[in-house]
């Protein structure tokens, strides 16, 4: 989860370099130590003297014991099936997840060993997973979008005896790598049914039934044998270089981590007023898992599943019927939504759009005095009150969030302009930041303490370390707290690289606090671009100016590690194919509409691309040109660009699962391009791509 944005020349060559506590050493301390790479391997927590830090740990078991003692008549998950509207109460959602447990002993699950589980969210996703947990295995999820030879790899490096698919085309994918599990002993398929009957392949309800009869007593016996420093789930990171990571998560990680979010967010328990959650977000990363089980199961929520097809559309539907009460959504879901309400604003009456131009100028103005305020000091002015009866809350409605006193932004970094934006029609997005590594959130924005572009403050309990700071303060984010991982499995090294010898965890970020103590992201120590000069150069805050200059850009990537000067990569908006996911030739309506202001009549991407449309070459140069004046020193300006045929994708392999640019594989796919840029370089400064201008 991560925030980028404030553009910064700094001169971190030097320090970047500069040693930091030795990493933990096998042999170093007494057992147990801060980590392991063991899969059966036990940690020291990091406890506290006082406060949460000091709160006793809990199992997963002990935890969802506990939320049955509380809530076990409350609604504990949602669903629909076809339009009927089914529900689970805690207590059943528990006796559940112990029957799963029977069937995956009966089906040979061995302790320390894994269920993956591989489809969109649902109930059975929860119960797979918490199942798999209570049966003294490992939970993993597998990001829907994995190849089958991904899934392998996974399957293989934490030793899957089971496996639950969703469907017939993810079932596809195992089958077609079966014979290259040695562990895999079951497959389990939880929508639709079978198409063809196999031994060891099960339906849900054939699952649920092999372990009714099973007694209570084994499974009571490796319940009470498990330990909240001991592992329970794995999260494999979607590392963006080399294979992925196995990150080991504790009982402690999550149910701890669980409980220090929701009295930092100020989540109300169920027996007050129940909080409400949509879960949409692939349950692979930590960020959904988080919200979705463990935070809500710490207050007694209740969470709602969305359509598989909630990323293409379906969302608000969902939304507008559950009404939820928080909402999770990475930056490109409100980019989503914010064109949209775009394109629907620019086709309403003049009159229309004067009332919401004013509405949301008082909505931004109210909103940033209260937030400088640091509360909701002082008296809210007379406008923003019938901008509130007029706009605001007809927008909150139509997006289904008129409940939703809490919105998020996590996962990647999101622009100002969509703050702005949001913040402009009484919608506040709270930006949380962390890793797989700390089981999520390490710092949370909050009504009571929220600034714009700032990730907040961190949850109690945590601490953070700036390592090695530059002149003005930014250095590497490292976390402490019981919410840092265990460690990654069987990678003792790239465990090492990310803890040192006191036990604090690298982000590989760089940030900076203010004078009141918020976080703000400033880079990424791996993304830095260093000139052939030395300049030091952090990329994202650059893409975000040249995005928010030009409206009709999608995706701006820049470059120049090691060259003499920046070029960029840019994409254009375009429509998406709703099945594939894959970007199409059409623009978007707003992409549509900057044409037309410009005079031009292009529709399509590949009217544009390569600098065939003059009139918008002309107006992205103007952008750029924008973007290069506030530029702090010469080395930072972007000196050519090329606008790409098409957009950047999960499905074209650009962008990973929560929408980050995946830096090195797109400088792979366009190396060609980004070589042009650096031929015959002139003596003179160059300003444009290589290719011509077309005759008018």
């Amino acid at each position: 989860m991560q925030s980028t944005h404030k553009r910064n020349d700094f001169r971190l060559v030097k320090q970047l370099s500069a040693p930091r506590p030795d990493s933990l050493s096998v042999g170093a301390a007494a057992e147990p130590r801060l980590w392991t790479t063991h899969c059966d391997g036990a940690v020291k927590l990091r406890m506290g003297d006082s406060g949460l830090a000091a709160e006793t740990p809990l199992t997963i078991n002990q935890m969802f014991t506990s939320a049955v003692e509380r809530f076990g008549d409350f609604v504990a998950l949602g669903w629909k099936e076809g339009e009927q509207q089914k529900t689970m109460n805690y207590r059943d959602y528990y006796q559940t997840c112990r029957s799963a447990a029977k069937s995956f002993l009966k089906l040979g699950l061995q302790r320390y060993h894994s269920v993956g589980i591989l489809g969109f969210n649902s109930a059975e996703w929860f119960i797979a997973d918490i199942g798999a947990i209570l049966a003294g295995g490992f939970a993993v999820g597998f990001y829907t979008t994995n190849s089958p030879e991904a899934c392998q790899y996974v399957a293989e490096n934490c030793k899957a005896d089971i496996m639950v698919v969703e469907n017939h085309k993810q079932l596809q994918k195992i089958l077609q790598i079966e014979d290259k599990l040695p562990h895999l002993k079951a497959i389990i398929q939880y929508k639709d049914t079978l198409k063809e009957k196999r031994p060891n392949l099960y339906t849900w309800a054939e699952f649920m039934e092999l372990g009714r009869e099973e007694s209570d007593a084994r499974l009571d016996a490796i319940i009470s044998s498990q330990k909240p420093n001991q592992c329970c789930t794995l999260i494999y990171t979607s590392g963006t270089t080399g294979q992925p990571k196995g990150v080991m998560l504790s009982h402690d990680n999550l149910t701890w981590t669980a409980l220090s979010t929701s009295r930092h967010v100020s989540l109300t328990d169920a027996t007050q007023a129940q909080e409400i959650v949509v879960s949409y977000l692939p349950l692979s990363h930590i960020a959904a898992q988080m919200v979705d089980i463990w935070v809500t199961m710490r207050v007694g929520g209740a969470t709602y599943f969305a359509q598989p097809d909630a990323l293409k559309g379906s969302l608000v539907n969902t939304l507008k019927e559950v009404r939820p009460t928080a909402f999770m959504g990475v930056p490109r879901v409100w980019e989503k939504m914010q064109e949209k309400m775009k394109s629907a604003g620019a086709k309403s009456s003049t009159v229309r759009r004067k009332v919401a131009a004013w509405a949301k100028d008082v909505g931004l103005q109210t909103n940033l005095t209260k937030m400088n305020q640091n509360t909701a000091a002082g008296r809210t002015p007379l406008g923003y009150h019938i901008a509130k009866k007029l706009v605001f809350k007809k927008v909150r409605k139509a997006l289904g969030l008129d409940r939703c006193t809490k919105c998020y932004t996590g996962a990647a970094p999101i622009t100002k302009e969509t703050l702005e934006f949001f913040l402009s029609l009484d919608i506040p997005l709270f930006e949380l930041y962390g890793m797989s590594e700390s089981t999520g959130p390490h710092t949370i924005s909050r009504p009571s303490a929220f600034k714009l572009t700032s990730c907040g403050k961190e949850i109690p309990g945590c601490k953070t370390k700036l390592h090695n700071q530059d002149e003005e303060g930014n250095g590497e984010i490292c976390f402490w707290g019981r919410h840092v991982f265990m460690g990654y499995l069987n990678m003792v090294e790239r465990t090492e690289e990310s803890l040192d010898a006191e036990g604090w965890l690298h982000s590989g970020d760089l940030g900076k606090h203010d004078e009141n103590g918020f976080l703000f992201i400033t880079g990424r120590i791996k993304e830095l671009i260093i000139t052939a000069g030395g300049e030091n150069v952090p990329p994202v805050p650059i893409e975000d100016e040249v995005k928010e200059a030009l409206p009709i850009i999608s995706n701006a990537m820049l470059i120049g590690d090691k060259k003499k000067f920046l070029s960029m990569l840019l994409t254009i908006k375009c429509q998406v194919n709703q099945e594939s996911g894959e970007p199409e030739d059409e623009l978007t309506p707003e992409a549509v509409e900057f044409c037309r202001k410009l005079g031009s009549n292009a529709t399509r991407v590949s009217e544009i691309a390569g600098g065939r449309d003059r009139a918008v070459h002309a107006a992205i140069q103007k952008g750029m040109d924008k973007v290069n004046e506030k530029a702090t020193s010469n080395a930072q300006r972007v000196q050519k660009w090329v606008v790409l045929d098409r957009d950047f994708s999960v499905a074209g392999g650009e962008l990973g699962p929560t929408m980050k640019l995946k830096r090195p594989v797109v400088a792979k796919m366009y190396k060609e391009q980004i070589d042009n840029f650096y031929k015959q370089l002139s003596p003179t400064t160059p300003t444009t791509p290589d290719t011509p201008l077309p005759p008018k």
